[in-house]
């Protein structure tokens, strides 16, 4: 693909999707209903595995919901302003919100919902590629980081044949990103020592 998106205009769909990305849901709905901050339980994580923890599966799935469909709004607003560079540069820029908000101290999540919200922003095939892996590992190993590190790779490398090039390495990148953030789990899959779904360690 030959970029020809002006540098300024690249720097604007970026910062849209930053911004979009940057908005905490699991911290923001735990706060309005009044439980404890989500920052000082399980993982300290603001996703929505973590927000599970609290026993409140519907706040937990409102997470949920809310961190993916930022990704798909920063792709779709985006890609509308400034075609399908901007849309790829909106998704970046959303997940990289979400992992590093300015507004928490560079300290969020580690992107699973979000990287979804954007695969189904731009190649939605590729969501339904992501959903039956995680749903699949899910359901088999009962470890949502072991799902969330099989769907990545996979909608990664799904996108290469299901949507394009472009898409498949901004995918590729993500995942790549999404995997350094779960380095500590993937140390205590190999020990052993991971915490399952449902579990509120």
């Amino acid at each position: 693909m030959n970029w020809s998106l002006p540098l300024v205009s690249s720097h604007i769909a970026a910062l849209i999707g930053y911004l979009l990305g940057s908005i905490p849901f699991g911290l923001i709905l735990t706060r309005l209903a009044g439980t404890q901050d989500i920052r000082s339980i399980g993982s300290g994580n603001i996703g929505a595995t973590n927000v599970l923890r609290t026993g409140r599966k519907g706040l937990a799935a409102a997470t949920l919901l809310g961190d993916a469909l930022k990704g798909t709004v920063a792709v779709l607003l985006v890609g509308r302003l400034y075609g399908f560079e901007g849309a790829l540069l909106g998704g970046l820029g959303a997940f990289i919100g979400h992992v590093f908000p300015v507004w928490l101290r560079f300290r969020g999540g580690k992107g699973v919902a979000t990287y979804l919200g954007v695969t189904l922003g731009l190649a939605w095939p590729c969501a339904l590629v992501f959903a039956a892996l995680w749903l699949g590992t899910a359901f088999a190993t009962r470890y949502s980081s072991l799902a969330a590190l099989v769907a990545t790779v996979g909608t990664a490398l799904s996108a290469f044949v299901l949507a394009s090039p472009a898409v498949g390495v901004l995918l590729l990148v993500l995942a790549a990103l999404s995997w350094f953030l779960h380095r500590a789990n993937i140390a205590r899959l190999l020990a052993g020592t991971e915490s399952r779904i449902g579990s509120k360690g």
